[in-house]
């Protein structure tokens, strides 16, 4: 049989990713079963199903609430439609100027600035990291001084100050009782923070 719609196509990618991990002996619970068939559906990797990590009510979004991200990309990956059913927005200040300004000031990253500056403005957002390590790091301080954000996404991906962020901001929102869903290990990306916010969204929406 050949699929030629989009609808089709996915919906058989991810019959084969559920015959597959069936295969594998992964038994993925029912509440997270969109998020992890999403990421691997994104990208053809089965690790997933294994190293996302789920702290409790890190499934729900908050109706009419903001997505913040850590790079543009992951902001262009999110479904405008779905966000807009749940009366919801997305946003990304790293590509400020004057978030670029604040951080040679500061001597720090943009990514710092940009987690300081969307907690100012939207404390009770989704956060999305899927790049910078240094933002998820903030996040985790800033959730130690009193923020609490709706929901935060860690999976940035690389090899320098990666998995130790990711760590450390599970630990954290497991402490404080934040929602988080976390990638452990080097593996992650901007597609991959999309793609569960589209989970999230897709789930909530009804689709």
């Amino acid at each position: 049989m050949v699929f030629t719609t989009p609808s089709e196509i996915e919906r058989e990618s991810m019959r084969l990713i559920g015959t597959e991990l069936a295969a594998r002996g992964i038994c993925v619970p029912e509440a997270r079963r969109a998020v992890v068939l999403r990421v691997i559906h994104t990208t053809a990797d089965f690790d997933y199903a294994e190293n996302l990590r789920f702290t409790q009510g890190s499934i729900r979004l908050p109706h009419g609430g903001m997505i913040v991200t850590d790079t543009n990309m992951a902001l262009s990956g999110i479904n405008r439609t779905a966000l807009s059913r749940l009366g919801m927005d997305a946003c990304c200040f790293m590509a400020e100027d004057e978030v670029a300004r604040e951080a040679k000031a500061r001597g720090t990253t943009r990514a710092v600035v940009s987690m300081d500056r969307a907690a100012a403005l939207y404390p009770g957002a989704v956060f999305a990291v899927g790049n910078a390590p240094t933002a998820l790091l903030r996040l985790a301080e800033r959730i130690e001084e009193g923020l609490r954000p709706a929901l935060v996404i860690g999976v940035p991906v690389g090899f320098v100050n990666v998995t130790e962020s990711k760590e450390r901001a599970l630990a954290v929102c497991e402490r404080y009782g934040v929602p988080a869903i976390i990638a452990l290990g080097r593996k992650g990306g901007s597609n991959v923070a999309a793609a569960i916010c589209n989970a999230l969204l897709y789930e909530a929406g009804g689709r």
